[in-house]
């Protein structure tokens, strides 16, 4: 039998009008590999970062390899072998792979001065030792998102864990990638015996890789189960409390007229360097076009300049017919167009703001929001506020919660509301259930499904195949900055996509891309 290496002993955490942590109580095993899954708000991240020695919890006691944790600081978990892996990477772009896996731990020559050799060393033995393959000397933003995430793994075990914890580890990641991803949790954890915790939302993910399971359901341990007991179905109804389907969307109207058209565009990215190089697409009203790409491809630059926040090099962008070049995103949302961006926290939600103001944001001069147009109706606004939380599951301490209090999940929850609110006749999405837990997805798939039937024209870029899969009536790939496929739905394969992805198409089945630019 396993020995027990953590032990969560009646854990609570409150949080000033949440309780994050109800009483939790279970054990983990030495050389398991165990999936933690919940809706968003559940407490697992709450309950990792208790471990992690971020937060402190209210009551109960956290056992690591039998040592009760005193200080509950990272320093007193790293101590004790504890790593982990964030979701958003903390990763210093301009240094090379060793120094940030030897970053605040570098070695010295002479007490004194920074040996970078001996990092360079130490990042190869690693590498050598645990299978993660990575050039040391390589510069961090010049890598692939999955071999950033094996930098992040690499640090960790350069100081000295054999317990890791990885937060959502597949979010950005292609089929590839995560199957290589799995395959190295199953050699350290078979060669190394170390015990990796996986917080995750991608339940058929936890059926290939984990040992056991435990769900949480508003701050409480629903059970812990052996993975090879249950099945992606049992694990839903235990998250959301009811059975969630994820059946084929129904898709029902007529394409129309085209709302959103690029020709030749090129646009450049943050540092100057050519990002989108010559685009061309279309989007018909009653349309979901779905662009699979792994991140840094141009995909985000392209949802960011037919938006008005990135400037256009060159070429035209189009929505409702009216030629964007030059136009802000306040101009472009004044023709009809609402926008899910990627990144939630720089530009989906004002953190320090209320629930409630960012459900209006947007919408303050409407009449039955204000008087003249000057003057804010407060009861109106808190009415509404409290329906659109209610309808979308947003889940705080009430509507004058601030936004930057929120989990993930419901901070972006919080996005989707505000931008469905919206009688738009184009929708930019970008990412919309990234770090949403299985139930949200569903009411956010069907949400999405709704504004296609209704006649949006709308433009899916997302990480999760998937998710582009589902939706998507036509889907095209980029890599690069350009365009390397394009297909009907149906017209080809996860895997065989993935390729196009990685701008290897001699690896697809499919010959070439189906259709045209129409």
């Amino acid at each position: 039998m396993q020995d027990t290496i953590i032990k969560f002993e009646n854990i609570s955490m409150q949080f000033p009008g949440v309780l994050a942590n109800d009483n939790v109580s279970f054990d983990i095993k030495k050389g398991e590999v165990f999936a933690l899954v919940g809706e968003n708000g559940a407490g697992k991240s709450t309950l990792m970062n208790i471990l992690y020695g971020i937060n402190t919890p209210t009551n109960g006691s956290v056992y690591i390899k039998g040592n009760k944790m005193e200080k509950h600081t990272p320093s007193e978990a790293i101590e004790n072998g504890v790593g982990m892996v964030h979701q958003h990477f903390m990763l210093v772009p301009s240094f090379t792979v060793a120094q940030n896996i030897a970053l605040s731990k570098e070695p010295r020559k002479h007490k004194v001065f920074y040996d970078l050799k001996a990092a360079e060393k130490a990042t190869q033995d690693l590498v050598n030792d645990y299978g993660l393959v990575v050039n040391p000397k390589a510069v961090v933003q010049e890598i692939s998102v999955g071999l950033q995430q094996r930098v992040e793994i690499l640090k960790t075990l350069y100081r000295g864990a054999d317990i890791l914890i990885l937060d959502e580890p597949t979010a950005v990641l292609t089929p590839q990638e995560t199957e290589e991803l799995f395959e190295v949790i199953r050699r350290i954890v078979r060669e190394k015996d170390m015990t990796v915790i996986i917080i995750t939302h991608k339940l058929y993910e936890v059926m290939a890789i984990s040992d056991r399971v435990g769900v949480m359901r508003q701050g409480k341990l629903v059970g812990v189960e052996n993975t090879k007991d249950v099945n992606e179905k049992v694990l839903a109804s235990m998250m959301v409390g009811r059975d969630v389907l994820f059946d084929k969307m129904e898709k029902h109207g007529v394409q129309g007229d085209v709302q959103i058209e690029v020709r030749d565009l090129q646009v450049a990215d943050n540092r100057g360097l050519l990002a989108v190089r010559g685009v061309d697409l279309k989007v018909h009203a009653g349309e979901i076009l779905g662009i699979a790409a792994i991140e840094g491809n141009g995909q985000s630059e392209l949802l960011e300049a037919i938006t008005g926040m990135r400037g256009i090099l060159s070429g035209e962008a189009f929505v409702e017919g009216v030629k964007i070049n030059g136009m802000n995103p306040g101009q472009i949302r004044k023709l009809g167009l609402a926008h899910i961006p990627e990144d939630r926290i720089a530009t989906g939600v004002s953190s320090s703001s209320t629930i409630t103001e960012n459900l209006i944001i947007g919408k303050e001069r409407r009449q039955n929001f204000s008087k003249y147009k000057i003057h804010l109706m407060k009861s109106s606004i808190t009415r509404y506020a409290q329906e659109i939380s209610q309808k979308f599951d947003i889940r705080g301490a009430g509507v004058d919660t601030e936004v930057g209090s929120l989990s993930g999940g419901n901070m972006q929850k919080v996005v989707v509301a505000r931008e469905f609110s919206f009688d738009t006749p184009v929708l930019i999405i970008a990412q919309p259930t990234r770090g949403v837990d299985v139930g949200a997805i569903e009411f956010i798939h069907q949400s999405i499904i709704n504004k296609r039937n209704e006649g949006c024209a709308i433009l899916l870029v997302s990480a999760d195949l998937d998710e582009i899969f589902r939706l998507s009536d036509r889907i095209i790939t980029m890599y690069e900055g350009k365009v390397t496929g394009e297909f009907a739905e149906g017209e080809i394969d996860k895997m065989d996509i993935s390729y196009y992805m990685t701008g290897d198409r001699s690896e697809a089945s499919v010959t070439q891309a189906g259709g045209g630019q129409e």
